[in-house]
């Protein structure tokens, strides 16, 4: 090993000189005090090769303590990465925001009739549309996560489609078998009933309130597994991130 500013020689001289027993030296006085030692460090020559010294040691700790942050911070507990847990919280927000504009029955302006007592069809399509749009978006996003939780609120979801399968495709919306994304047909869907489709969407029984609720679980399932970040934080902190009871979430 060689220490910047010293080869093997000058470590050699300064350290053999220190470790020397020879009290009869002309170089020692009565009290035991060796010049040559004396006057390296007085000029600095013992500080310099310390500090060189140390500063190797120092830097090899270092590396050492960075490789083992740098294992810890990437073991991760979550099952999905954190960027498409994000989309799905994202997604599962969105449709459950826009069926709740069809669900709810209070001051509802979706359903709400004119002066003549006609709905206004465009006004419902626009938002059924919404909701369709939505719901693929959700089913793409979350479609494939790894967490037990989210993909049984996936099926829960898709289940509850299928159960209305038939109602839906009387006002236009039909269910891909494969991958169990909607589409909707604006001809079928202007020209149907809007009673029939506020009776499948309006409601706390509705299909859009089933929808609702599942959409609010995978949101509440992925914001649970978001929780489960590093073990350890960049600063090599430990970081309890489990709430209370989130060990036994997946089996509620």
């Amino acid at each position: 090993m060689r220490l910047s500013g010293y080869d093997s020689s000058s470590i050699s001289m300064l350290f053999s000189s220190m470790g020397a027993k020879n009290n009869n030296s002309s170089g020692m006085d009565m009290l035991g005090i060796n010049y040559s030692d004396y006057a390296s460090i007085r000029s600095g020559a013992y500080g310099k090769l310390l500090k060189s010294y140390y500063a190797l040691d120092s830097d090899s700790a270092k590396k050492k303590t960075d490789s083992v942050l740098s294992k810890k911070t990437s073991s991760a507990t979550s099952k999905d990465s954190a960027k498409a847990l994000a989309n799905i919280e994202d997604s599962a927000e969105a449709l459950t925001s826009t069926a709740k504009e069809l669900y709810t029955r209070s001051n509802n302006k979706v359903f709400a009739k004119d002066s003549k007592g006609n709905y206004d069809a465009s006004k419902i399509y626009d938002k059924v549309s919404g909701f369709v749009e939505d719901y693929n978006d959700l089913l793409s996003a979350a479609g494939k996560s790894n967490v037990s939780r989210i993909k049984s609120s996936v099926s829960s979801m898709k289940n509850a489609t299928d159960y209305n399968e038939d109602r839906l495709n009387e006002i236009g919306i039909s269910v891909d078998s494969k991958n169990g994304t909607l589409s909707i047909d604006k001809d079928t869907f202007m020209k149907a009933d809007m009673s029939k489709v506020k009776n499948l969407f309006n409601g706390t029984g509705s299909y859009a309130y089933s929808v609702a609720t599942q959409a609010s679980m995978i949101d509440a399932g992925a914001q649970n597994e978001a929780s489960k970040a590093n073990t350890y934080g960049s600063a090599g902190r430990y970081n309890y991130n489990y709430n209370s009871g989130s060990i036994f979430a997946d089996y509620f």
